[in-house]
């Protein structure tokens, strides 16, 4: 029985192996390393603004139930804060920071979208991102010399 089972298994396309995890939680899915990552920018952040440049986005990241980073370029973030009606963006595959103004995103006037959602801003961030780094950088073992 176990021959088969192994058989069977061996007969599995590689690809489908890769699909399946591929399809597992990522660890930026799990409310604790949210809550982690949450307190981490917090740290950073300075006081509100209402409004910040945005051409393009270079990266996001969702940090709980009502918070996200957006990345416009490399080493610019900002935390931004959403109006607690906003459901389960938590769980959220991905999102769209809406911009009714040329190249800026304000909370007067702009949303984060998601699954058929209109999230309304109600705190914009801006996050000293290369501090951030820096210190994370400063906090490694390799840093400290105590590398392996």
């Amino acid at each position: 029985m176990r021959s088969k089972l192994i058989s069977k298994l061996m007969s599995i396309p590689a690809g489908m192996i890769f699909l399946g995890i591929a399809s597992m939680p990522a660890l930026a899915d799990t409310r604790e390393h949210q809550a982690d990552e949450l307190a981490r920018f917090k740290q950073y952040a300075g006081a509100p603004v209402d409004d910040f440049r945005m051409v393009d986005v270079f990266q996001t990241q969702i940090v709980g139930d009502w918070n996200v980073i957006v990345w416009p370029t490399i080493n610019t973030a900002y935390l931004i804060t959403v109006d607690k009606t906003c459901a389960k963006l938590e769980w959220a595959k991905g999102f769209v920071v809406t911009q009714e103004t040329s190249m800026r995103v304000t909370k007067t006037f702009d949303f984060i979208t998601l699954d058929h959602q209109r999230c309304k801003i109600i705190e914009i961030r801006p996050v000293d991102y290369k501090a951030m780094l820096k210190d994370d950088k400063a906090k490694t073992p390799a840093a400290q010399g105590g590398g392996t």
